[in-house]
């Protein structure tokens, strides 16, 4: 399986918040929200397209437990393609501290997180995918175990919050596979990592 992430950032490369300002507080954050009402129709069909191509998801543990008492739970969005695509396709979990996931079709991954991984993308299949889980994504690059990347760039400035990107971390060049703005201003970029960016010499 090719291992992809998607993932809603804002100009400032924010990622924490995109839903409702309740869903994810941590560090005193209150400007969630940013990404409701945002994107087209094409932009949303583009998402949910998405979420019924994947072969299996993988989510860290704050994510997981924040789409299993939502998409997992509340009926309206359960009945969604999005919320039907997640309840019938393997969930797995990153997470040394979650025990009792309460979503059926759920994995908790234990362990050797870089030898679990690469088994799951040596199964034959489409799509592992990643959605939101920022550390989780950023670990996942960090160990070169990302094969696409997906950011929908929201047109906004929020000044704070978790960003996608630390300030310190590996450097890591990517080449543009797909790109695209919808009529709403939200640019979709599907990139590929290719290794380490170069760099002027002196």
């Amino acid at each position: 399986m090719k291992l992809t992430t998607m993932t809603q950032v804002t100009l400032d490369g924010v990622m924490q918040g995109n839903g409702a300002t309740s869903d994810d507080p941590r560090n005193g954050f209150d400007r969630g929200g940013w990404a409701l009402g945002k994107g087209d129709d094409d932009t949303r069909a583009l998402i949910t397209d998405t979420y019924q191509r994947a072969e299996a998801f993988l989510f860290g543990r704050h994510t997981y437990e924040l789409f299993a008492r939502s998409w997992g739970t509340v009926e309206e969005m359960r009945a969604h393609p999005i919320g039907v695509a997640l309840d019938n396709t393997p969930k797995y979990v990153a997470s040394t501290t979650l025990t009792t996931p309460r979503w059926k079709d759920t994995t908790v991954l234990r362990g050797d997180l870089v030898a679990q991984i690469e088994n799951l993308k040596a199964q034959p299949g489409g799509e592992l995918q990643v959605h939101g889980s920022g550390a989780l994504v950023r670990w996942l690059l960090a160990n070169d175990l990302v094969d696409e990347l997906t950011l929908l760039v929201v047109p906004v400035v929020v000044g704070q919050g978790t960003r996608l990107f630390p300030h310190t971390g590996p450097d890591i060049a990517f080449e543009l596979v797909e790109s695209h703005v919808d009529t709403k201003g939200v640019t979709t970029q599907t990139l590929q990592p290719t290794g380490r960016p170069r760099y002027a010499t002196p």
